[in-house]
Protein backbone atom coordinates (compact mmCIF):
# COMPACT_ATOMS: atom_id res chain seq x y z
CA UNK A 1 0.00 0.00 0.00
CA UNK A 2 1.33 3.42 -0.94
CA UNK A 3 1.10 6.19 1.62
CA UNK A 4 -1.79 8.52 0.71
CA UNK A 5 -1.54 12.31 0.72
CA UNK A 6 -3.09 12.34 4.19
CA UNK A 7 -4.17 9.89 6.87
CA UNK A 8 -7.80 10.41 7.95
CA UNK A 9 -8.26 11.39 11.60
CA UNK A 10 -10.55 8.43 12.25
CA UNK A 11 -7.48 6.17 12.12
CA UNK A 12 -6.38 7.60 15.48
CA UNK A 13 -7.58 5.11 18.08
CA UNK A 14 -8.86 6.38 21.46
CA UNK A 15 -5.61 5.21 23.10
CA UNK A 16 -3.30 7.02 20.67
CA UNK A 17 -2.46 4.15 18.32
CA UNK A 18 -2.30 5.08 14.64
CA UNK A 19 -4.45 2.30 13.17
CA UNK A 20 -3.44 3.23 9.61
CA UNK A 21 0.04 1.77 10.18
CA UNK A 22 -1.21 -1.34 12.01
CA UNK A 23 -0.65 -4.73 10.43
CA UNK A 24 -4.44 -5.38 10.43
CA UNK A 25 -5.06 -2.32 8.25
CA UNK A 26 -2.11 -3.06 5.97
CA UNK A 27 -3.36 -6.53 4.99
CA UNK A 28 -3.72 -6.89 1.22
CA UNK A 29 -7.08 -8.59 1.52
CA UNK A 30 -9.84 -7.31 3.77
CA UNK A 31 -7.98 -4.53 5.59
CA UNK A 32 -9.27 -3.36 8.96
CA UNK A 33 -10.86 0.10 8.93
CA UNK A 34 -9.30 1.08 12.25
CA UNK A 35 -10.47 1.19 15.84
CA UNK A 36 -13.10 3.86 15.17
CA UNK A 37 -14.23 2.27 11.89
CA UNK A 38 -16.72 -0.51 11.40
CA UNK A 39 -16.08 -3.99 12.76
CA UNK A 40 -15.68 -5.64 9.34
CA UNK A 41 -12.28 -7.34 9.14
CA UNK A 42 -11.34 -6.08 12.61
CA UNK A 43 -9.39 -8.49 14.86
CA UNK A 44 -11.49 -9.81 17.75
CA UNK A 45 -9.26 -8.17 20.38
CA UNK A 46 -9.91 -4.82 18.69
CA UNK A 47 -13.67 -5.39 18.47
CA UNK A 48 -13.73 -6.11 22.20
CA UNK A 49 -11.13 -3.54 23.27
CA UNK A 50 -11.73 -2.37 26.84
CA UNK A 51 -10.12 1.00 26.10
CA UNK A 52 -12.29 1.70 23.05
CA UNK A 53 -15.40 0.58 24.92
CA UNK A 54 -14.54 2.67 27.98
CA UNK A 55 -14.09 5.83 25.88
CA UNK A 56 -17.35 5.18 24.02
CA UNK A 57 -19.30 4.52 27.24
CA UNK A 58 -18.05 7.84 28.63
CA UNK A 59 -18.93 9.67 25.42
CA UNK A 60 -15.35 10.32 24.32
CA UNK A 61 -13.64 9.73 21.00
CA UNK A 62 -10.15 9.81 22.54
CA UNK A 63 -8.95 8.88 26.00
CA UNK A 64 -7.18 12.22 26.51
CA UNK A 65 -10.64 13.83 26.75
CA UNK A 66 -11.27 11.97 30.02
CA UNK A 67 -10.53 13.52 33.43
CA UNK A 68 -8.88 10.26 34.59
CA UNK A 69 -6.42 10.18 31.66
CA UNK A 70 -3.94 8.55 31.75
CA UNK A 71 -5.54 5.67 33.60
CA UNK A 72 -3.78 2.45 34.61
CA UNK A 73 -4.96 0.64 31.47
CA UNK A 74 -3.51 3.33 29.19
CA UNK A 75 -0.24 3.40 31.14
CA UNK A 76 0.09 -0.37 30.78
CA UNK A 77 -0.62 -0.27 27.03
CA UNK A 78 1.77 2.62 26.53
CA UNK A 79 4.56 0.77 28.36
CA UNK A 80 4.00 -2.22 26.09
CA UNK A 81 3.98 -0.10 22.90
CA UNK A 82 7.14 1.74 23.97
CA UNK A 83 9.00 -1.48 24.70
CA UNK A 84 7.76 -3.55 21.77
CA UNK A 85 7.32 -0.98 18.99
CA UNK A 86 8.98 2.25 20.21
CA UNK A 87 5.61 4.04 19.84
CA UNK A 88 4.77 6.64 22.49
CA UNK A 89 0.98 6.63 22.83
CA UNK A 90 0.85 9.42 25.42
CA UNK A 91 2.97 11.63 23.20
CA UNK A 92 0.55 10.91 20.34
CA UNK A 93 -2.37 11.84 22.60
CA UNK A 94 -0.61 14.99 23.78
CA UNK A 95 -0.09 16.18 20.20
CA UNK A 96 -3.66 15.27 19.23
CA UNK A 97 -5.03 17.04 22.30
CA UNK A 98 -2.95 20.20 21.88
CA UNK A 99 -2.79 20.52 18.09
CA UNK A 100 -5.63 18.31 16.91
CA UNK A 101 -5.71 14.80 15.46
CA UNK A 102 -4.97 16.11 11.94
CA UNK A 103 -1.64 17.58 13.09
CA UNK A 104 -0.66 14.27 14.67
CA UNK A 105 -1.66 12.31 11.58
CA UNK A 106 0.36 14.69 9.40
CA UNK A 107 3.44 13.92 11.52
CA UNK A 108 2.61 10.22 11.55
CA UNK A 109 2.35 10.20 7.75
CA UNK A 110 5.90 11.48 7.47
CA UNK A 111 7.19 9.11 10.15
CA UNK A 112 5.68 5.97 8.63
CA UNK A 113 6.36 6.59 4.92
CA UNK A 114 9.03 4.36 3.41
CA UNK A 115 11.82 6.57 2.02
CA UNK A 116 12.59 3.96 -0.63
CA UNK A 117 9.17 3.55 -2.28
CA UNK A 118 6.60 5.74 -0.42
CA UNK A 119 4.90 2.66 0.95
CA UNK A 120 3.40 2.45 4.45
CA UNK A 121 5.70 1.16 7.17
CA UNK A 122 4.06 -1.27 9.59
CA UNK A 123 4.46 0.07 13.15
CA UNK A 124 4.67 -3.45 14.57
CA UNK A 125 7.54 -4.91 12.55
CA UNK A 126 8.93 -1.80 10.79
CA UNK A 127 8.55 -3.50 7.39
CA UNK A 128 7.29 -1.54 4.39
CA UNK A 129 3.97 -2.87 3.13
CA UNK A 130 4.99 -2.10 -0.46
CA UNK A 131 8.65 -3.12 -0.92
CA UNK A 132 9.19 -5.21 2.26
CA UNK A 133 12.22 -3.13 3.24
CA UNK A 134 13.06 -3.17 6.93
CA UNK A 135 12.78 0.52 7.71
CA UNK A 136 14.74 0.27 10.96
CA UNK A 137 17.81 0.82 8.80
CA UNK A 138 16.63 4.38 8.05
CA UNK A 139 16.81 5.57 11.63
CA UNK A 140 14.30 6.76 14.22
CA UNK A 141 11.11 4.89 13.72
Amino acid sequence: MKMPESIPDYFLAPCGVNCFVCYAHLKNKKPCSGCLGDDNNKPERCKNCDIKNCAAERGYTHCFECSTYPCTVIKRLEKSYLQRYQVDLRKNCEIANNQGPSALMKDERIKWTCPKCNGVINQHDKICSECNTNSAQYGDI
